[in-house]
């Protein structure tokens, strides 16, 4: 394996990364609107919303430690690499590509997640009830 193999995965783990920190700063905008707007009391299903927040805050941590494991493993790879310690390089370029792995399935699941909560804020449209401007014909 050469120096360049491991360094193939920076630009992917930046953007990664990138990508990461941007859902994350959505979250945590999503929560100071949600405080903002709720005031002294609670709806229900901002209960609902809340629990959901907090599986994703903690998937999203999960999910950044993976990342940048992933990204200073794969800088010590091409240390070992450059130093010459080939089979050190590689084993740690495969532990990189682990824990790369891990953080992806991570976002697999907490894309999941963020799926429930949209499926939370449909349930809640629905118990809504129906305007009387609304022509019938179009309830099904």
């Amino acid at each position: 394996m050469t120096l360049t193999t491991p360094g193939l995965l920076f630009p992917a783990i930046s953007l990664l990364l990138l990508a990461y920190t941007n859902r994350f700063l959505v979250l945590a905008q999503l929560i100071r609107e949600l405080n903002a707007r709720e005031g002294e009391s609670i709806r229900p299903v901002v209960v609902a919303q809340i629990t959901n927040l907090r599986k994703r805050i903690n998937l999203i941590r999960t999910m950044q430690v993976y990342g940048v494991a992933s990204f200073l493993l794969c800088t010590f790879s091409m240390f070992a690499l450059f130093i010459e310690f080939n089979t050190t390089g590689i084993i740690l370029f495969g532990i990189s590509l682990a824990c790369l792995s891990l953080s992806l399935l991570t976002s697999l699941f907490e894309i999941h997640i963020s799926c429930d909560a949209i499926e939370i804020e449909l349930q809640s449209i629905e118990n809504k009830p129906l305007s009387s401007r609304i022509n019938r014909n179009f309830v099904k």
